[in-house]
């Protein structure tokens, strides 16, 4: 499954995969596996890409086309 939202966050503040990849400490390819869905990601990873963009979790695997968090 695709993360159309996940991408297109990253696209839209003109971030490379390789920045991501990085603050992730994962490597580029495995950054991209998550953003076309060959790799699942984890609680901990969607936790940190929550964090980055500020959006809320169900946003970044296109659950809501609402990115703002609940508090």
């Amino acid at each position: 499954m695709q993360f159309k939202n996940l991408k297109s966050l990253r696209e839209d503040k003109d971030i490379k995969q390789k920045e991501i990849a990085k603050y992730l400490n994962v490597s580029q390819n495995t950054y991209s596996q998550y953003e076309t869905g060959v790799i699942s990601l984890t609680a901990e990873v969607l936790i940190k890409l929550a964090d980055y963009y500020g959006v809320s979790i169900d946003y970044l695997l296109d659950r809501t086309n609402n990115p703002k968090t609940q508090k």
